[in-house]
């Protein structure tokens, strides 16, 4: 069930080291629930959960709106924890230690202020907030309750990400001037947004925060700075009305001989049990037109965010490619640091190259996980919240929950600034930090 996604995002967590301790000292390991039965929370998170971490972590509830899905999920994981349709009841029952929020990204802020309200720590999927309103709601929650927020980056854990850190870290390439990132979708991967509830913009905040926050949060890593201001222009010119036919969803509809992202999901056993079978009770359709003229998110973006040492980032995102891919390029005083990484169907190009003083050289080849490989930067995340403590953190591996603030809100100020035709959004108009 592994989805090729060409960065993923680290898993935030001030509480990284409490949480440890409170596995070590529960029976069985730590009492997690999740709350978000789907594709992320049960074949991402949950599969990993009981092949991976058995001991550490132990899984005492299942929740989710479609009471079909959270039992087709526990059949997935092979576990006997009950099911709930109503957070409040599965906390009270289970009485979890932490839970997993895994709901569509405009519900995670009702789930984190409801856990720290009723005194459960949390570890929240990226983006952490849709909007702005939401984001001072969970500060002002958090601050109140005490408890702890984890918000899950996994693109901090990819390989390439961690030795730009550490150059940038070296000044290798002197003070940062300005940066150039470019995130390239092509139409398997940028589709399937479209076929999913992330088209509309509340559920997903656009794709300015349900995918770029993974790579707002890297910037806002690599720099050790914050933004402040945001310009930012998008549009829909490929998807959605963008086309001569449409339907409602694949399975039924009479185009789909002759189009081109006609997608049979019967095919993916998991999808079918998750989704398929449990449509009956809330509609909920995962193979949903591309084409449907609802459709209100951007398949074309392009962001300016200033920062708060100076920094200029152009970061822009095109979802209908012919190849996947994602590139970031830093323009220092002392230099020029690019990273590239690039694949198609028959090949893969991925480089890092360090340019200065007259001199371009490619760094070595990358070690460890596979570049790229969604599945491996999750792991890394899992283990960095469940597992043992594993001494200093030079990287800065960890963030709080102010990073998954400034992520999102920098999403959030990019597609404010895109409804006032590109004007400039300031951070500190939308929050309190």
């Amino acid at each position: 069930m592994t989805r090729r996604r060409f960065v993923g995002a680290t898993g935030g967590v001030a509480a990284a080291i409490a949480l440890q301790q409170a596995s070590a000292m529960t029976p069985g390991g730590l009492r997690l629930a999740i709350v978000g039965t789907g594709d992320r929370g049960i074949l991402d998170w949950g599969s990993s959960i009981v092949q991976s971490f058995q001991g550490r972590v132990r899984l005492v509830g299942l929740c989710d709106i479609n009471g079909l899905r959270a039992k087709a999920a526990r059949e997935l994981l092979g576990i006997d924890a009950p099911t709930f349709t109503e957070f409040d009841a599965m906390v009270a029952q289970t009485k979890p230690e932490s839970v997993l929020i895994t709901t569509i990204d405009a519900t995670h802020w009702r789930y984190v202020v409801r856990a720290l309200e009723l005194g459960v720590d949390v570890i929240v999927e990226k983006p952490l907030c849709t909007d702005e309103q939401q984001c001072q709601r969970i500060l002002e929650a958090q601050k109140k309750s005490g408890r702890r927020i984890t918000v899950a980056f996994n693109a901090r854990h990819e390989a390439g990400a961690s030795r730009v850190k550490q150059l940038l870290t070296e000044q290798a390439v002197g003070g940062i001037v300005s940066i150039e990132a470019h995130e390239y979708l092509n139409t398997t991967h940028g589709a399937d947004y479209f076929r999913r509830w992330h088209h509309l913009k509340e559920n997903s905040g656009t794709l300015l925060c349900h995918k770029a926050s993974h790579h707002f949060d890297l910037v806002n890593w690599w720099l050790e700075s914050r933004p402040v201001e945001v310009s930012a222009w998008g549009e829909l010119s490929f998807y959605g009305r963008n086309n001569p036919f449409r339907g409602t969803h694949c399975r039924s509809c009479p185009h789909k001989g002759k189009c081109a992202f006609a997608w049979d999901i019967n095919k993916n056993d998991a999808y079918r049990k998750l989704y398929v079978e449990c449509e009956s009770e809330d509609g909920y359709l995962r193979d949903g037109c591309v084409w449907r003229e609802d459709t209100n998110i951007y398949d074309t973006m392009s962001v300016r965010v200033r920062y708060a040492n100076g920094v200029i980032l152009t970061f822009t995102v095109d979802t209908y490619l012919p190849y996947e891919g994602l590139s970031f390029s830093f323009n220092g005083t002392a230099g020029r640091l690019d990273m590239h990484d690039f694949g198609a169907a028959g090949y893969r190009n991925q480089e890092l190259r360090l340019t200065r003083g007259g001199s371009s050289q490619v760094l070595p080849e990358r070690t460890g996980r596979a570049a790229g490989e969604h599945v491996d930067a999750d792991l890394s995340t899992q283990e960095l919240v469940f597992g043992p403590q594993s001494g200093p953190d030079p990287l800065h591996m960890r963030a709080d929950v102010a990073a998954g603030a400034l992520s999102s809100l920098t999403g959030i100020a990019a597609y404010r600034s895109i409804e006032r035709g590109g004007a400039p959004v300031k951070i500190d108009d939308l929050v309190r930090l």
